[in-house]
């Protein structure tokens, strides 16, 4: 099963090292990992992504709240919760009728061109795994020439909020 877990951390040099060589040491694998500063500049959330059993979960939750430099740790894949993955994707993509299905595309996947070269653009596109994955084989027919993801940041929803995340199934 697979488990998001965000854990508040002080915002000091090593908490990243410290923590993701304790979790390696005892043998857990991170799947992604994403860390960044809160609206507090102190404090960052880091965002786990593991897969295991209820007590692979209770065992890297127990680990990780013995660390000194960490604030909270929450399960939040019990909750309801949005979560987002960024990717960079570079494709080929000449001056032409495959640069013309390149961006429709990207407009169906609501993703944007950022950068156009002579042979290849740069796509930005964002939202949940299952898009990122399917756009990524849409793409692959092109030539994926470079690629890069950032890791999964995810936070619980407010109470009584309205869904607004189903923006991320391409547009019809």
């Amino acid at each position: 099963m697979r488990h998001v877990l965000s854990a508040i951390v002080q915002n000091v040099p090593g908490v990243l090292a410290h923590i993701s060589g304790m979790l390696a040491s005892r043998g857990y694998n991170i799947d992604s990992l994403a860390v960044g500063e809160t609206e507090d500049p102190n404090l960052s959330r880091m965002t786990f992504v593991i897969v295991g059993d209820g007590h692979v979960l209770e065992q890297v939750r127990k680990q990780l709240e013995k660390i000194v430099t960490v604030v909270r740790v929450d399960d939040i894949s019990s909750q309801d919760f949005v979560e987002r993955d960024l990717m960079l994707i570079k494709v080929k993509a000449a001056t032409g009728g495959k640069r013309s299905e390149v961006r429709e595309l990207v407009d169906i996947f609501r993703g944007r061109i950022v950068d156009v070269g002579e042979h290849e653009v740069m796509i930005e596109i964002s939202g949940r795994e299952s898009k990122v994955e399917a756009f990524i084989e849409r793409m692959r027919s092109f030539g994926i020439t470079e690629l890069v993801r950032s890791g999964r940041i995810a936070m619980v929803r407010s109470l009584g909020a309205k869904r607004e995340d189903d923006d991320d199934a391409p547009a019809s």
